[in-house]
């Protein structure tokens, strides 16, 4: 007999679904979809995207259901993001769908409903690896195609309690990316494919991951300068200037680098920024689906390690970056325990 916990997430981009045992909390059935992007668009609205949520809920539970469907299973709680932030304030339509289908399916289950947000399900997505303390308090960024966050943030049985150190002033880490991918005619998302054409992500021939180092390059490759104050981001800029070379013909690849570098070297200054007169805070956190990207993990440990070596800096699992529901399933184990 398998006691489980489910989580739902309903993202701007991904349907996912994560089940994890009762007795440990460890991961047990997960299941996600991208939701479909016609070739050439940046986006969704949000109305599309809550119509697709929809349309593949029970698709993503029947992917969820088919590694345990011949055994028992017993469903002892749900968690769901039902908001972008932990704040009365943060609110989008697409967790609409994920917290109905939640509200249903635990009323027919007679179990506990355990509401948190996104944010909150990708900081307990990178701490499933990493086994925070509890009270304890980290600097946490959360970098993704809706978010640009510098957090300082603390585990309690509820979550987490977070405080909001630096934002992105314009644009997110991801829609850079997204938009000079998209420019390059790349699919969107574009993360993995951009990164691909920058020299990093898997080597065709043997399967095994590859990072791009850019002190190999070309002192003259095209790059892009980082524009920070404080804990504060802004890629508007650079992603105008990124956009402006790939019309003027600069090789996609060097385009590609000089955009992971630049969000590589705005997160180490932010991160360092938010850091000073933080003497109890030893730990930092990068989570999201930007920071499954190998090269921006590489370059901000190299230069962290050099302007803040005290300073542990650990990143949620590749695998769980990007969106997913593991983080959320993990909040609502933790409150049942």
């Amino acid at each position: 007999m398998l006691e489980l916990v489910l989580g739902i997430d309903t993202s701007n981009y991904t349907t996912s679904m994560c089940a994890v045992s009762l007795q440990d909390g460890r991961l047990v059935s997960e299941a996600r979809r991208l939701l479909p992007v016609g070739e050439g668009e940046r986006g969704l609205r949000q109305s599309d995207a809550l119509f697709f949520h929809v349309q593949q809920l029970s698709d993503v539970m029947s992917s969820l259901m088919r590694p345990i469907v011949s055994r028992e299973v017993i469903w002892r709680g749900i968690g769901v993001s039902v908001r972008p932030r932990p704040l009365a304030t943060s609110y989008m339509p697409v967790f609409l769908a994920g917290t109905r289908f939640a509200e249903t399916f635990a009323g027919l289950c007679g179990v506990p409903l355990v509401r948190t947000s996104h944010q909150e399900g990708h900081l307990a997505a990178a701490d499933y690896d990493l086994d925070l303390a509890f009270h304890k308090p980290f600097l946490a960024v959360h970098l993704s195609g809706g978010t640009s966050d510098v957090l300082c943030a603390v585990r309690t049985k509820f979550g987490y309690q977070i405080e909001a150190l630096g934002s992105s002033s314009d644009l997110n880490a991801g829609q850079f990316v997204d938009r000079v991918g998209v420019a390059l005619g790349l699919p969107f998302p574009a993360g993995p494919h951009l990164e691909r054409l920058a020299g990093g992500g898997l080597n065709v021939h043997d399967g095994r991951l590859q990072t791009f180092d850019d002190s190999a390059h070309d002192e003259d490759e095209f790059r892009l300068a980082a524009s920070v104050k404080g804990a504060n981001m802004s890629f508007s800029g650079p992603c105008s200037a990124a956009l402006r070379a790939v019309d003027a013909g600069v090789p996609g690849p060097e385009v590609a680098r000089a955009v992971f570098t630049c969000i590589a070297n705005s997160l180490v200054k932010a991160i360092r920024n938010a850091a000073l007169g933080r003497p109890e805070v030893t730990t930092c956190v990068l989570a999201g689906g930007v920071m499954a990207n190998m090269s921006i993990r590489e370059r901000v440990v190299k230069r962290l390690g050099i302007v803040l070596p005290e300073l542990v800096v650990r990143f949620a699992n590749p695998a769980f970056s990007s969106d997913n529901a593991l983080g959320v399933a993990t909040i609502a184990y933790r409150f049942l325990q």
